[in-house]
């Protein structure tokens, strides 16, 4: 059966359908030997396709992981920079996975990482709405901070969903949001007068990041899988 070649790369665990579409767009997928272009389709039943000369195979067996991202790691597969990345700490796995979405390298926590494109879509989406907790450490007036975090914010000018902000402790916030904007929590807290001082990342949607011990990962159970499919 026909399907788009971008499908097919994300099928067999070379790369997210989007990463697909920029290989595709730079010429390094072919054919049949022949340069593809997005929108094409083939069937690797009949069709010899290939990034960057290597042909590509069946689809891979699904894999989902959940790590512990320390601080100093990039959530990236490769870094031209030459800063650990987050494939360094899951190689282990013995199967290519990428990370579902940002963690920047200043934050810690939970990190979903896979080969299924699908999935990968459906948690990055913005119509998906998922929900994502951190728990941030910060210093300032806390007390003066809440109203702030807690009604409509933007950034660069755009409007943001209303966070859902809890006092944890005289320094320690609860902050659940469900997009994905750059830096986004060490972004708000600053408009609202706080310096982060550690940002924990601790749920996605309806996994919990629990006691996996930092630096850590682990397979994601059948639940957890079906739990992040049901949103």
């Amino acid at each position: 059966m026909e399907e788009r070649l971008q499908k097919l790369l994300s099928a067999a665990g070379l790369c997210s359908r989007r990463t697909a579409e920029e290989y595709i767009e730079a010429g390094r997928v072919t054919v049949n030997g022949r340069a593809a272009k997005l929108g094409d389709k083939a069937d690797l039943g009949r069709d010899t396709v290939a990034l960057d000369g290597t042909e590509i195979g069946p689809a891979a067996e699904p894999v989902y992981l959940m790590l512990n991202k320390p601080r100093g790691y990039v959530t990236t597969l490769a870094d031209e920079q030459g800063r650990k990345t987050v494939a360094e700490l899951v190689s282990g796995c013995g199967v290519r996975v990428w990370p579902v979405g940002r963690l920047d390298v200043d934050s810690e926590g939970l990190l979903i990482l896979t080969n299924d494109g699908a999935l990968t879509h459906r948690l990055i989406h913005p119509s998906h709405e998922v929900d994502k907790q951190y728990l941030v450490m910060v210093a300032g007036d806390v007390e003066a901070a809440l109203p702030i975090l807690s009604r409509p914010m933007e950034l660069d000018g755009i409007a943001l969903a209303p966070a859902k902000v809890d006092r944890l402790g005289p320094n320690v916030l609860s902050v659940t949001i469900h997009e994905g904007r750059n830096r986004q929590v060490r972004r708000m807290c600053d408009q609202a007068g706080l310096t982060v001082k550690a940002l924990r990342r601790v749920r996605e949607g309806g996994v919990q990041l629990g006691g996996l011990k930092l630096g850590q990962w682990r397979h994601l159970t059948e639940e957890e899988i079906s739990a992040l499919y049901s949103l």
